[in-house]
């Protein structure tokens, strides 16, 4: 009985820090870019954009698809980039498993 009590206690001793660490990814920001650094778009550790910034040098009233284009790539990139953060900082919660709705 023992083993169980001090085996639950690590259990929401670990939910208590993967929240903790959940929380903190907020704050950290990852970034990707398209068109060499033309577009680059800032994500933060809960997949929200927080910024995004477009060199002036590539607004083209006449070539609105290649923005598009540029901005999607960037935020894709970014997302990507949000996840490999996400799976970092989580991981050696899970030991590396994936872990689906997990976070």
């Amino acid at each position: 009985m023992k083993n169980m009590q001090q085996m639950m206690k690590q259990v929401k001793k670990m939910q208590q820090e993967m929240q903790k660490a959940q929380e903190e990814l907020k704050e950290k920001v990852v970034e990707g870019s398209a068109g060499g650094g033309a577009v680059v778009v800032k994500a933060n550790g809960h997949k929200q954009i927080v910024d995004i910034a477009i060199k002036p040098e590539v607004v083209d009233p006449d070539d609105v698809e290649m923005i598009q284009d540029l901005v999607l790539t960037a935020v894709n990139d970014a997302l990507r980039n949000a996840d490999e953060l996400i799976a970092k900082e989580m991981g050696r919660f899970t030991g590396g498993m994936n872990l689906p709705g997990l976070f």
